[in-house]
């Protein structure tokens, strides 16, 4: 199973439009928030693929602010990261994770990608496709889970 998480688009509509189409073999592509418009464009434009938008702090629509998806044998927490103060630590993400039975938490907010393996749940922030923080370029998440149960989690730096 391949899944392609993206965050932060901010109206970048032409970038994130172009992540889809590099990744048309992804079975899941997981938006976290903050481009709710570019979402929705996109998303129409390829009714085929399997979409999931959480809502994000510059988001204004009625998405949800948290899902959990299962893939494999996996449950993935999906979530913006404002409402977890993720900028000052994972704690209260990594919390949350576990009381869903996640194993897999992903997030956004920071304009900053991360990998990371914490207390037993694997932690993914896929950067921000738009503005992205610190000299970081623009960047999304590809997660790989063979049918054995094998996860890998990867940054991609966007051109």
């Amino acid at each position: 199973m391949k899944i392609i998480v993206v965050a932060d688009t901010h109206k970048d509509y032409r970038k994130y439009k172009d992540i889809v189409e590099k990744n048309l073999d992804a079975d899941l592509i997981i938006h976290l928030g903050d481009g709710e418009h570019e979402f929705a464009d996109v998303k129409a434009e390829f009714p085929e693929k399997n979409f999931i938008f959480v809502q994000g702090n510059c988001d204004f629509g009625s998405y949800k602010a948290l899902e959990v998806v299962e893939a494999g044998d996996y449950r993935i927490l999906c979530v913006h990261g404002h409402e977890y103060n993720v900028q000052g630590g994972l704690d209260a993400l990594i919390s949350e994770a576990k009381a869903h039975n996640c194993r897999i938490a992903l997030y956004g907010h920071t304009h900053m990608y991360r990998t990371e393996c914490t207390d037993g749940v694997y932690v993914m922030n896929p950067g921000a496709v738009d503005s992205p923080r610190g000299k970081n370029k623009p960047s999304y998440g590809v997660i790989n889970i063979t049918d054995t149960g094998k996860l890998t989690m990867n940054i991609v730096a966007i051109k």
